[in-house]
């Protein structure tokens, strides 16, 4: 009886430790065995992403697809739905998986140092996308340069006004590179300019907050000549925030995603600063496999930006 019974305890066990896999992740576990090997012999990479809640996000998962499907190794999709401790929870189940090299979008560049530390004492890399990381070294980052794509906007807007006027900024996530670099090249810039940010606050990167924020932002704000958003998602929600309005207000948008293309050719946005995710995607993947075949990484790869206007 007590043999049966810690059977049972046994199995509750472990019902519930898997369980604990949130939606919209892959469990490694299946596919993969110590030492970073799937059970067909192929090495193992994780990605773990902030959120596929976003189609940046989703383009940047594709184009690694692809690049692993092409380079013969098995990738491992977990979504952190923007959550930084389900993020660490996923890295660190990653780690106990021994999956051959990490791909890191981090949710917060802080909060994931110690995951980042836990990799590298299990001989893991770590390799940063898009966003980096504070506190841990990294194999590799590779990214936009933020800081020149923020530039960029303010640049535009500059020329767009004749370097005169007010401008709203919709930041991001904060806590992640992404926003900072975003937002200190835009900021740095506009302050040699005759422009000013008369408001600024976190609507994180998301289409909704960026319709709300706008509204109460516009209805403390009325003599507004500019919005820049630091991702296209909030800066859709800004163009929803100005419908209706009888007065031109530029939009300016951050990544080049399909909507946000869109959107500039309709000539709903101004521009928008494109980056591309599918290549993050792809180089993350290619520069793993150079570390599972033991040769040398840059320590950081640009990925080049272009601004996109309806010209």
């Amino acid at each position: 009886m007590r043999k049966l019974t810690f059977l049972a305890a046994a199995a509750a066990t472990r019902l519930a430790a898997c369980s604990q896999q949130g939606p919209g992740e892959s469990s490694p576990s299946s596919a993969s065995t110590a030492g970073g090997a799937a059970a067909g012999g192929k090495p193992v990479i994780g990605l773990a992403l902030s959120t596929q809640n976003n189609p940046f996000f989703v383009e940047l998962k594709d184009g690694a697809q692809k690049a692993a499907d092409s380079a013969g190794v098995q990738l491992v999709v977990v979504d952190a739905q923007d959550d930084p401790a389900r993020q660490i929870s996923s890295v660190e189940d990653l780690i106990q998986k021994r999956v051959s090299v990490i791909l890191l979008n981090p949710t917060d560049s802080s909060a994931l140092a110690g995951a980042v530390q836990s990799a590298q004492r299990a001989n893991i890399p770590v390799i940063t996308l898009d966003r980096g990381v504070d506190g841990a070294e990294v194999a590799s980052h590779i990214a936009s340069d933020n800081i020149a794509g923020g530039k960029m906007a303010a640049d535009f807007l500059a020329k767009q006004l004749g370097g005169k006027g007010n401008i709203i900024e919709l930041q991001g996530v904060a806590g992640t590179s992404a926003a900072r670099e975003r937002g200190k090249g835009f900021d740095d810039e506009i302050a040699t300019t005759g422009m000013k940010v008369v408001a600024q606050q976190p609507a994180n990167f998301d289409r909704a907050q960026g319709l709300s924020v706008s509204e109460n932002l516009l209805q403390g704000n009325s003599d507004v000549q500019a919005i820049f958003a630091q991702n296209d998602e909030m800066a859709l929600g800004a163009v929803q925030a100005l419908a209706g309005k009888n007065k031109k207000v530029l939009v300016v948008g951050f990544d080049g995603t399909p909507d946000g293309k869109k959107a500039v050719q309709d000539g709903q946005m101004a521009a928008t600063v494109a980056q591309q995710p599918e290549e993050i995607g792809r180089l993350g993947v290619e520069t793993a496999k150079k570390l599972v075949d033991k040769q040398p990484v840059d320590k950081s790869i640009a990925v080049p930006l272009k601004l996109l206007t309806k010209e």
